[in-house]
């Protein structure tokens, strides 16, 4: 299985370098100079093979320059690639409260009661924090609706990898249809 860390937003400059949209929360890691990354395209079923010549910050993005990419018509080439690891790659969390997305993706979201809620089809981020998006059950029509709930402690006060089980306590209406 795979684990996007980053994505490639758009060109910067003249000079091959790429905006990149950071999904890891440890891109000094990730895009450090003399890193080999592996990128997809959208709609390949191939990666490739890219060596990280530098990274920096710049207004509060990313800017990363890959060794070959030399102009800007190689940079927009690169438009929406998907930087991705492998998950058997990553080492596990030293913290018990840390998840990776994957390791919460398919779980079972219940409320404290034991209703089904749904299931999470994947988690969201954003400036504003991380969003758990949940397919919901037919508790909770329309059965299939993306539900959005906030990945924080007062709204999800359980995770449980070994039980596949998520327990939420959302705010009155969070679960309401618009």
């Amino acid at each position: 299985m795979e684990l996007v860390v980053g994505r490639v937003a758009k060109s910067h400059g003249v000079r091959g370098e790429l905006v990149v949209e950071v999904r890891t929360d440890e891109p000094e890691l990730r895009f450090a100079p003399g890193n080999t990354l592996k990128g997809k395209l959208p709609r390949a079923t191939q990666t490739q093979e890219f060596d990280v010549e530098s990274a920096r910050e710049h207004s509060g993005r990313l800017l990363v320059r890959l060794d070959g990419v030399n102009d800007r018509t190689a940079a927009d080439a690169l438009r929406g690639m998907l930087f991705v690891v492998d998950t058997a790659d990553l080492p596990p969390s030293e913290d018990p409260d840390e998840y990776y997305d994957h390791e919460l993706e398919g779980l079972r979201v219940e409320l404290g009661d034991g209703t089904l809620v749904g299931t999470v089809r994947e988690v969201l981020h954003s400036a504003a924090g991380e969003l758990l998006s949940i397919k919901a059950s037919e508790a909770y029509p329309p059965a299939g609706r993306e539900i959005l709930v906030p990945f924080v402690n007062a709204m999800v006060p359980t995770v449980s990898i070994a039980d596949g089980l998520i327990v939420i306590d959302p705010p009155e209406g969070l679960l309401d249809p618009e």
